[in-house]
């Protein structure tokens, strides 16, 4: 199986406003997947995820990329939110779950390279 085979859904597969940005498509074609203590997320774990998203904070669409491995921090895309990146903190209360917004994919995949440096 390839990375686009294994971290992209195809479109009847995904949420039908959700289409993937050209960086994200790009990074996992590269085989950039690991930015330890982020880690992309193969296309069954975020289908997964998008659903206990969705039953844990109703008022938001959201379809999740990525998840930090030391805390709840899910990196997604929503639906009206255009190419932004929200910073999800799983499992907090409704209303307080938005940790960060980042513009693009990849002003969040720069601060994800700088983590990556920085993690010890």
């Amino acid at each position: 199986m390839t990375n686009e085979e294994a971290y992209l859904l195809a479109a009847g597969k995904r949420p039908d406003w959700f289409v993937y940005p050209n960086g994200f498509a790009r990074v996992v074609r590269q085989g950039i997947l690991d930015l330890m203590p982020w880690h992309l997320m193969e296309a069954k774990a975020a289908r997964e995820k998008a659903r206990a998203l969705a039953g844990r904070y109703p008022s938001r669409e959201l379809f999740p990329f990525a998840y930090r491995q030391d805390n709840d921090d899910i990196a997604c895309w929503g639906k009206g939110h255009g190419e932004q990146v929200l910073i999800i903190h799983d499992f907090a209360s409704p209303g307080f779950e938005l940790e960060r917004v980042f513009p693009t994919f990849w002003d969040w995949f720069r601060e994800a390279v700088e983590e990556t440096i920085h993690w010890e």
